[in-house]
């Protein structure tokens, strides 16, 4: 792969209540991720960034709401999330990493 483009693919960390519980209970991490990025992309880019072994990559595309603001109809974006299983031993701490 293009390590250009594998630098692009992690958009950034979701750090949410239900993420911080899935980190803890199951060594999964949350990202949010290119919405064209496949599995094999995101498996690389976790490696070359935080230099941990990846188990396997399980994608969810989350579809944005549709809100109201007064009279005004509203749309969130659609996302991408990917859910990375991380070997035994391996961690990665977003306190750390600059």
């Amino acid at each position: 792969m293009n390590a250009e483009r594998l630098m692009q693919v992690i958009l950034a960390p979701i750090i949410t209540e239900k993420a911080t519980f899935i980190a803890e209970k199951s060594r999964q991490v949350v990202f949010r991720v290119l919405p064209n990025a496949t599995k094999i992309e995101i498996k690389e880019a976790v490696e070359l960034l935080f230099k941990v072994q990846v188990d396997s990559v399980t994608v969810l595309n989350h579809k944005g709401k549709t809100k109201r603001f007064g009279r005004f109809v509203g749309r969130r974006r659609n996302e991408k999330k990917a859910y990375v299983s991380l070997h035994e031993g391996h961690e990665i701490n977003f306190a750390e990493v600059v």
